[in-house]
């Protein structure tokens, strides 16, 4: 069984704050009596937007964790992606409800986490060095029958 515990945690991280962020949108909705589209009301547009934004781009970050995470093992720098993306995150949603510099400093956090597991994939394909043997095959004559 392979246990891959950064992406783990990380995954399960991110379904924990993709809950608080349905509940944002949950509670502008009841609030306003909202429940279908977002009824003009900009609050609730950005708290839509800031868990829209979450889902579009958490797929690509958490598989591409796991992915790294099965071609270099645990290590200290990806936890602190992870962890930082997870705060990013937060900082936009944040953001999102009128503190800019959240909506900013997250967007940038969110950007080069991609940016950076994305180099991180391509250089685990393109510069481990590999060893590929070859295999001789001999020849067996079989007798018909």
């Amino acid at each position: 069984m392979i246990i891959l515990p950064i992406s783990l945690t990380i995954a399960a991280g991110a379904a924990l704050l993709n809950l608080w962020l349905s509940v944002r949108v949950g509670r502008v909705r009841t609030r306003e009596k909202v429940f279908i589209g977002d009824g003009g009301n900009d609050l609730l547009t950005r708290r839509m937007r800031a868990h829209s934004n979450f889902v579009e781009n958490t797929a690509f970050v958490l598989i591409l964790l796991a992915l790294v995470e099965l071609g270099l093992g645990s290590s200290m720098w990806l936890w602190g992606v992870g962890a930082l993306y997870l705060v990013g995150r937060i900082l936009h949603a944040l953001g999102m409800d009128g503190m800019m510099w959240g909506r900013m400093v997250g967007t940038i956090i969110t950007m080069l986490t991609l940016l950076g597991l994305a180099i991180g994939a391509l250089a685990i394909v393109y510069l481990t060095p590999t060893n590929i043997t070859t295999t001789e095959m001999e020849e067996v004559a079989v007798a018909p029958r």
